[in-house]
């Protein structure tokens, strides 16, 4: 029995969400005012990691993060959602990363990130002697990991020689450079949204996305936002809507997913129960503002799905 189920990789930041119909910034010292405002658990890995926490999945994550009130903030309430962040480092001479989201009620978003102990996470940073404790190691926040990037292949395959299976979510390139270094040879299992899918493959249609990706990865799942999700295990092509719920908020939707997804991977369930559940956790997730405070348990879900 291995002390953890999931191992996470990954970018530490809060988020500070600004809603409001008008929420544009105006310069020239202009002040406008939003209709609310709220600190909340942000980066796209952390948000995944409570996620299959809440789920019941024996979660762990490594990152960086600096000895200040953000980082401080961030290790609080992950460990207060059931992550083990004893893997952390916390590193005075760096800066806790930020992301200010500027949401408005139609659902889109902008979002600003101060990168701080984002792009400093480095390979020293990583005690690898948590793969042999683990069952499966996810990545997220591929891009953004500037000093870990290039090391990343490396890890993958150490954490497969060491019997994981291995996951990976890159989320946006602000860059625009969309390049993987070799690493989806190393995955079992690719999470993007379906920008993210046509960018990296270098397709524009999603099916030629899902073709040519599926043929590097063994198992796809892509996130369509409104329309659902798709998934792609060898020659089994599924696409499905999502279950309806009254939206609050999308922010971390995505991430709710990846952390559905992984459950019913780690479960070995089959692909569509898979792909049904990881819609059921990234819908319910978007009930409450913030990434995490709606996310389903494994009870939750499950009885959405009426199992």
């Amino acid at each position: 029995m291995k002390d953890f189920d999931l191992l996470v990789i990954g970018e530490i930041n809060p988020d500070l969400i600004l809603t409001g119909d008008d929420i544009d910034p105006a310069y020239g010292q202009v002040e406008k005012l939003v209709e609310a405002a709220v600190l909340t658990i942000g980066s796209s890995s952390v948000i995944l990691a409570c996620g299959a926490a809440r789920l019941g999945l024996r979660t762990a994550f490594i990152g960086l993060v600096g000895d200040d009130v953000c980082g401080r903030f961030m290790l609080d309430a992950m460990r207060g959602r059931g992550v083990d962040t004893s893997a952390c480092v916390v590193d005075p001479a760096v800066k806790t990363g930020i992301s200010v989201i500027l949401a408005r009620r139609d659902g889109d978003r902008a979002v600003l990130t101060f990168m701080g102990s984002i792009s400093a996470l480095k390979p020293d940073h990583v005690d690898t002697a948590f793969f042999s404790r683990a069952r499966h190691l996810h990545v997220g926040g591929y891009f953004l990991l500037d000093q870990l990037r290039s090391m990343l292949p490396a890890l993958f395959r150490e954490a497969r020689r060491l019997g994981l299976s291995t996951s990976l979510d890159t989320n946006w390139d602000p860059r625009g450079e969309w390049e993987l270094g070799g690493l989806l040879a190393h995955c079992d299992l690719f999470l993007p949204n379906e920008t993210e899918a046509r960018q990296i493959s270098r397709q524009t249609n999603l099916q030629s996305a899902v073709d040519t990706l599926s043929k590097t990865v063994p198992i796809l799942a892509v996130k369509l936002g409104a329309k659902g999700g798709l998934a792609r295990q060898g020659e089994t092509i599924l696409q499905l809507p999502p279950p309806p719920v009254d939206i609050v908020d999308t922010i971390g939707a995505g991430d709710s997913f990846d952390a559905g997804f992984l459950y019913g991977f780690l479960h070995h369930w089959p692909l569509e129960r898979t792909l049904r559940f990881a819609l059921a956790c990234g819908s319910l997730s978007t009930r409450a503002p913030g990434g995490t405070d709606a996310q389903p348990t494994l009870e939750q879900a499950k009885q959405w799905l009426k199992e």
